[in-house]
């Protein structure tokens, strides 16, 4: 039988966090690692969502690795096509090709405790890693609800992520389900050139307007030339939104007057009443994330488009029934219901080290340490884990965050030699999210009136981070061994412990307890 392959570190995604790992790693010396990754190329949720107006809701300069600056953004809000391509950039130039493999899927990983590493399955075929990295993201598995009758629908159904190139809507009856960032963005995108639109609409969102321009050539010839000036660039757009972060989590209140601007710039484009008053949220803005747009109103507007302020709630052949008991004809379905943010597929592959999965472990709400370990799952990270999400900065600033813990977790293993492992204490977990539980109580998000995709099924907020990057980068800038509990393979472990009582009864005669034994990390 043939010996399984062995990894120092396996990576699992390829999007910004396994990318961004990766990178990591080959700055800490690692050069022993592989990025597993189910897809035919890299890019992840920026590879998966190209329907028609992808593009992202965070400025360019801020939406990048620090450490890969790109002079070179076309516009100030970047397209998918060129986040992509980015992502593509940094494969090449940080040499990362080698590592990945594509079109392996992982379909199960279980910790081997007498050997204190990850056996890995793919569809690729199977290996073991000392430490895995998780870097899924939770926007990379739709979620698609359990519509009566949709299996009979006898045209098109796709989700926005899955987005169908090879059908062409043009002429077409087409719904649209759903009001979330990408709905808004595809509505104005498909609006012109269908026959008909019917928007599902269960909540409206907030809108504000979404101010995007080309980049001139001559500011990116001097981001080229003086690289400080994207520096500062950056770092502007990074100090607007820390500022901003106060009102999210600790004075919602405030946000009254961003609700009557985003009113004002409703009112510039709906001028109907009714349509006005489906269209204004019950709930303070902020709670649900703000969406932005400049086109989506204006295209609600138009005399081909419908607005039904209900969710689709069955099918029936081509007719679409709304919980309101409104109907649409449709030849096509479009699903913009989002993606299993709180109970990842990713959980339920995971076997820790009491032959649970982290699904399991996980029944009662997401919880890691620092956002990265969860305990039971030893040498086990997750990159964008529970409570590492942002309502209103760039993801990338949290992903580098976590880059850094990851940098030091590898550090630590390395200091204490051989074959270790650290797995989070409980106590430590719980403690950590009972810290995070207990800010996120009177932020916007918790308090503002809305059911968001940022809580799970039992109400509880496991996405949202409640504070700063700034105070997560603190919180994440090195490995506190006290909240870890140190693993040591078994015959290790004995030889270290014969030579702790070695080296004691030669000292004092006597005995000593063993070498691992006082590690309280």
């Amino acid at each position: 039988m043939a010996e399984r392959e062995h990894v120092r570190v396996a990576v699992v995604g390829s999007g910004f966090g396994g990318l961004g790992a990766a990178v990591r790693l080959r700055r800490e010396g690692v050069t022993d690692f592989v990025v597993l990754e189910r897809a035919d190329s890299v890019g992840g949720t920026w590879r998966d969502n190209s329907y028609p107006g992808c593009a992202c809701d965070v400025p360019s300069h801020l939406y990048s690795f620090s450490f890969a600056p790109n002079p070179d953004w076309p516009r100030t809000f970047s397209g998918q096509q060129h986040i992509r391509a980015y992502l593509e950039h940094v494969t090449d130039v940080f040499r990362l090709r080698p590592h990945i493999r594509f079109n392996s899927e992982v379909q199960r990983m279980t910790w081997n405790a007498e050997r204190l590493c990850w056996d890995i399955e793919t569809s690729s075929g199977n290996l073991s890693a000392d430490l895995v990295v998780s870097a899924t993201g939770p926007l990379s598995d739709p979620k698609m609800p359990d519509i009566p009758g949709l299996d009979s629908f006898p045209g098109k159904v796709f989700h926005s992520a899955r987005w169908d190139h090879d059908f062409d809507l043009r002429g077409k009856r087409v719904a649209m389900v759903g009001t979330g960032a990408s709905a808004i963005q595809i509505v104005p995108s498909i609006q012109p050139e269908v026959e008909r639109l019917t928007l599902f609409q269960r909540t409206p969102p907030w809108v504000m307007p979404r101010v995007d321009r080309a980049i001139t050539g001559v500011e990116r010839s001097l981001h080229r030339a003086l690289p400080l000036t994207a520096q500062l660039r950056r770092g502007l757009l990074w100090g607007i939104r820390e500022l901003q972060v106060q009102a999210f989590t600790k004075r919602p209140n405030e946000l009254g007057l961003i609700e009557q601007l985003a009113k004002r710039n409703m009112g510039r484009s709906i001028k109907d009443p009714a349509l006005r008053a489906k269209l204004t949220p019950d709930y303070r803005i902020g709670c649900k994330r703000i969406l932005l747009s400049s086109e989506y109103y204006p295209a609600l507007a138009q005399p081909n488009v419908d607005l039904v302020a209900s969710g689709l709630s069955e099918v029936r052949g081509s007719t679409l029934v709304a919980a309101d008991g409104s109907e649409a004809e449709a030849d096509a379905i479009v699903f913009g219901t989002g993606f299993h943010v709180t109970d990842m597929p990713i959980a339920d592959r995971v076997v820790g080290a009491e032959g649970k999965t982290l699904a399991e472990a996980w029944k009662g709400g997401m919880e890691a340490l620092r956002g990265a370990s969860a305990a039971g799952f030893p040498n086990w990270m997750t990159i964008i884990g529970p409570n590492t999400g942002l309502g209103n900065s760039s993801m990338i600033l949290m992903i580098e965050s976590q880059l850094n813990y990851l940098a030091d977790f590898v550090r630590q293993l390395n200091v204490l030699g051989g074959r270790v492992a650290l797995d989070a204490r409980p106590s430590a977990v719980h403690a950590w999210n009972r810290r995070v539980q207990e800010r996120m109580k009177r932020t916007v998000w918790n308090t503002g009136g809305c059911t968001s995709w940022y809580l799970d099924a039992g109400g509880r907020n496991t996405t949202v981070w409640p504070g700063t990057t700034s105070e997560f980068r603190r919180a994440t800038r090195r490995v506190d061994l006290a909240e870890y509990e140190l693993l040591r393979a078994p015959a290790e472990k004995d030889a270290k412990s014969q030579g702790a009582k070695s080296q004691d009864s030669k000292a004092k005669g006597g005995k000593s307890k063993d070498a691992t034994s006082g590690v309280t990390a």
